[in-house]
């Protein structure tokens, strides 16, 4: 089956992109979650119109992400936690945590492109990659501090 992607999709292709892709993958994923559409005559006719708006799109989203990035990287996220006597946390910081503490500053990022591997359980200072877009990855400064200080400095 072959389907025109209308947004990027990981190990497949980009926006725009003709592709081959099984019938199952195409019918009940690509299609239904509106990332593809089917490549029929009158969609192929269309196909270099959808390039040219993907691409102005893209453009736009390219410039905002950098601007978004500029600001973020100005920022300092800090957790107060509670920790145990060598570091370790209760519970933990996770991308949804950090994502809702950009929220509270302004700032709207889907917790989705925030790359934490696994979750932060223990305080200290940490480096947390966030993608804004294909081009644009930045490194979200994040630091863990015990809730009251005195449990820290055991």
């Amino acid at each position: 089956m072959e389907v025109i992607l209308k947004q990027d999709v990981p190990k497949l292709g980009r926006r725009g992109d003709l592709v081959k892709v099984a019938e199952g993958y195409g019918r009940n994923y690509l299609l239904p979650h509106r990332l593809a559409i089917e490549a029929t005559a009158a969609n192929l006719k269309n196909i270099e119109q959808m390039r040219a708006a993907a691409a102005r799109k893209s453009a736009a989203e390219l410039t905002s992400a950098r601007e978004l990035a500029q600001q973020l990287e100005a920022q300092a996220l800090v957790f107060q936690r509670r920790a145990g006597e060598q570091g370790t946390l209760f519970g933990s910081v996770t991308s949804m945590d950090v994502a809702a503490e950009l929220e509270r500053r302004g700032f709207n990022l889907d917790r989705r492109r925030i790359h934490l591997p696994e979750p932060i359980k223990s305080l200290g200072k940490y480096q947390v990659p966030a993608q804004l877009h294909a081009e644009v990855t930045i490194q979200l400064q994040v630091e863990v501090q015990p809730e009251n200080p005195e449990e820290g400095a055991a």
